[in-house]
């Protein structure tokens, strides 16, 4: 089956809190717009900002007890900082329960809270709009905005720079797949891919 912006739209009005779903309008809006600017195809774009974050609102315990039982837990730290668990929980339910085929969009789905080394345009481009949709006011987002404009990859790999940066700051662990991801980022930027 391909995803549809009204049935995904009603999807995630239905199961998301008003915060959430204002939230992931918030990132449909920035991916479509990000899509148009590099090439990528803006409804596919839109559709993986819609269901993006349609497990984030389950319970911590509920997230990794369904990650547990779909063999999606890959590295100690899924079961400790559960709230990475939701893209692929999203992306599981997806797939397996709305019968959804287009891998692309359901790796941006899965994706889009840590990153992987790899990653397509469109996982780039939800990961980064989660991170800068209009939403959020945090004070260097206006840089990585016009970073993710200029330049899709350099731009991602400046919000996950500034993702490392916030979570050393802050004294937050930080996930294994994050960091292999600013790695891979880093190294595509530097050789030219």
């Amino acid at each position: 089956m391909e995803l549809r912006v009204e049935e995904v739209m009603s999807l995630a009005k239905h199961i998301l809190s008003e915060s959430r779903f204002k939230h992931t309008l918030g990132v449909a809006d920035q991916a479509e717009m990000l899509a148009k600017r590099h090439g990528v195809d803006p409804v596919k774009a839109r559709c993986a900002g819609l269901a993006h974050d349609l497990a984030k609102e389950l319970p911590a315990k509920v997230q990794v007890g369904l990650a547990r039982y779909w063999n999606l837990l890959e590295y100690p730290e899924d079961e400790q900082y559960p709230y990475v668990l939701h893209g692929r929980l999203s992306a599981y339910w997806l797939e397996h329960y709305f019968k959804v085929e287009d891998k692309d969009l359901l790796a941006a789905i899965a994706s889009h809270t840590l990153g992987r080394p790899g990653m397509s345009p469109l996982e780039m481009l939800i990961y980064s709009a989660d991170l800068t949709e209009s939403g959020r006011t945090f004070p260097e987002v206006d840089k990585l905005r016009q970073s993710l404009y200029d330049d899709l990859e350099k731009g991602t790999f400046d919000c996950v720079e500034g993702t490392l940066l916030y979570l050393k700051e802050s004294n937050h662990p930080i996930h294994p797949l994050t960091q292999l991801t600013y790695d891979d980022l880093k190294r595509r930027i530097s050789i030219g891919t």
